[in-house]
């Protein structure tokens, strides 16, 4: 659910939405509010409370457009009419004079204006606009407001920086929105050295543009030669942390005083620029890497104040590679726990069984999705799969806890699935740290008749089981409630047959759930391919299923646990 999507019935957005104003930077002459999609005002700034006489609960949940947008004689202005609406409906950065907001007390605010896009939370697109009192017989900042309109690009575009970058957690994205941002709007190139975990220098980005779009010098980007200590180069001073430096080709016209110089050289030669800026780019802990903006000889040289802005520019993309380096280590290490976690499956004589677990995006965690088969002391096989509520690490651990759990109660206890699995509620809700889980949980058993599953399911979709000619049929007699829930109600076991080459599909509901579709469109789908892919050897049959039927706007973990019974009595488990 989208936490800033507006409440049109009650005229305010809900609690979570509505931030207060010391959530938006205090810009000492610049008035400040933030509208979301259907341009409501979802926060302002203490600026913006004292110049348009209205406070922060006057303003956050109302229409701007209506609430503030005048024409010169104090009349509401038609949207098709209204500049500002025109920037904020057509997605870009513009900016205007000769505007007038409406305060509070009915009089006048003469302003001009910048407005430019944003991502808010929950990826919902809505714009920040930036607004200075002016003169009204010139149009310009008055003297209560001296910043200049060319201050309010610097403004919106270290705005847009910040929601840009800080709106992805992958590293190589947030360089390459870096690099869009900066080109061609400040620089004819951009350059972004970085030093990798392993203290190595690294040229991952060399950038400029043609024809409108940013182009690539895949020729120039690479590795590059360590840092030298002693360089008093300016490229060299940048890796370690140094003073941002203004550099052209000449800087690198002398004998090179180390690898990275001739790198330099090179560079210089190559692109033709003319003039750079280059700044450290520094994490809150270290420093990351480099900067550097060029600018061909026809556009002019960089400048002290520009210099300023590329520091403000690589300070924030610094925060922005630092939590993106940080959240993937941590998601490297939650993978890499669950996948040391999720078991080797056993070799049961005429049975074949296959697994797969599939994390989830890069743009979300890893979650608590997991599988399990081992031998039980009587001579079955223990068959689960579950789901631990939770994306992120405590997820993964909470699931190992249930799965150990789970194996100690089925090996030391002759009792029914059903009886496991109430043991293993009561443990969750007095004992483990997992909060909720899903899961299945059964016995596959040979007798006289054939192979069967004895099975309980804890609120986890239903197994899907598919004969060798291609029927196929949900399992969904019983539907008993979730782990950890706290509820003392009785749990049921089936037993179902399972006929000679026939496929039995556990899985998690990454395979079937997508954002906005029914959960029946993806079950149906699931049917569709596992029953076309059934004379498929078992193997093929998991990596084809997860190819077709998960869903490819999914963005959850998937586990997946297979098993196919022999044709008869005496065939090999491998055929």
């Amino acid at each position: 659910m989208n936490a800033w999507s507006p409440d049109h019935t009650a005229g305010r957005h809900p609690g979570p939405a509505v931030r207060s104003p010391g959530d938006l930077p205090d810009l000492v002459h610049a008035g400040m509010y933030v509208v979301d999609d259907h341009g409501s005002i979802v926060a302002v700034n203490a600026r913006a409370e004292f110049l348009l006489g209205r406070s922060a609960d006057a303003l956050v949940g109302r229409d701007a457009h209506d609430l503030l947008h005048r024409d010169g004689l104090g009349q509401s202005m038609p949207r098709a009419a209204c500049p500002m609406m025109h920037a904020f409906l057509g997605g870009s950065t513009r900016g205007g004079a000769h505007e007038w907001f409406a305060r509070g007390d009915d009089t006048l605010l003469p302003v001009s204006w910048l407005v430019t896009p944003c991502r808010l939370e929950g990826g919902v697109l809505g714009a920040t606009v930036l607004f200075y009192e002016t003169d009204p017989e010139e149009g310009v900042p008055s003297m209560s407001a001296s910043p200049t309109l060319s201050q309010l690009d610097r403004l919106a575009l270290l705005a847009e920086t910040t929601t840009r970058l800080t709106s992805t957690l992958d590293a190589e994205e947030a360089v390459a929105r870096l690099v869009r941002l900066v080109v061609p709007r400040l620089a004819d190139w951009a350059v972004v050295d970085l030093i990798t975990e392993s203290d190595d220098v690294w040229r991952t980005t060399v950038a400029t543009h043609h024809g409108g779009a940013v182009v690539r010098c895949e020729e120039l980007e690479g590795p590059l030669p360590p840092v030298h200590e002693e360089s008093l180069m300016p490229l060299s001073r940048a890796l370690r942390g140094a003073a941002s430096t203004l550099a052209g080709p000449q800087t690198y016209q002398g004998p090179p005083d180390s690898g990275i110089a001739v790198a330099q050289q090179r560079l210089f030669k190559v692109t033709g620029m003319h003039s750079a800026a280059i700044a450290p780019i520094r994490g809150p802990r270290a420093v990351l890497g480099a900067l550097t903006l060029g600018r061909n000889a026809e556009s002019g040289v960089m400048t002290d104040a520009e210099l300023s802005l590329l520091e403000d520019i690589a300070r924030r993309a610094g925060l922005a590679l630092e939590n993106a380096r940080l959240y993937q280590r941590q998601r490297h290490i939650a993978e890499t726990m669950q996948r040391h976690l999720l078991p080797q499956l056993p070799e049961v004589p005429g049975l074949t069984m296959a697994a797969r677990y599939v994390p989830a995006s890069q743009s979300a965690q890893v979650g608590g999705d997991w599988y399990d088969a081992f031998t039980l002391a009587d001579g079955a096989t223990a068959v689960a799969i579950g789901d631990v509520v939770g994306h992120n690490i405590d997820a993964a651990a909470g699931m190992a806890q249930i799965r150990n759990m789970l194996r100690a109660y089925a090996w030391a206890l002759e009792e029914p699935p059903s009886a496991i699995v109430e043991r293993l509620d009561q443990a969750v809700v007095n004992v483990a740290e997992a909060s909720m889980a899903t899961m299945i949980f059964g016995r596959v058993e040979r007798d006289a008749e054939g192979w069967a599953l004895r099975w309980t399911n804890a609120g986890h979709p239903p197994p899907l089981l598919i004969t060798h000619d291609g029927r196929s049929a949900f399992l969904d007699e019983e539907h008993d409630h979730l782990l950890g829930t706290g509820l003392v109600r009785g749990r049921t076991d089936t037993r179902t047959p399972l006929p000679p080459l026939s496929t039995l599909v556990l899985y998690t509901d990454g395979l079937i759930e997508s954002p906005g579709h029914i959960l029946d469109r993806g079950m149906a789908r699931l049917r569709q391919h596992a029953a076309a892919l059934a004379h498929r050897p078992l193997h093929a049959f998991c990596d084809l299923l997860l190819e077709r039927a998960r869903p490819a706007e999914n963005d959850d973990d998937v586990a997946l646990l297979v098993l196919r019974t022999p044709a008869g009595e005496g065939e090999s488990a491998g055929r």
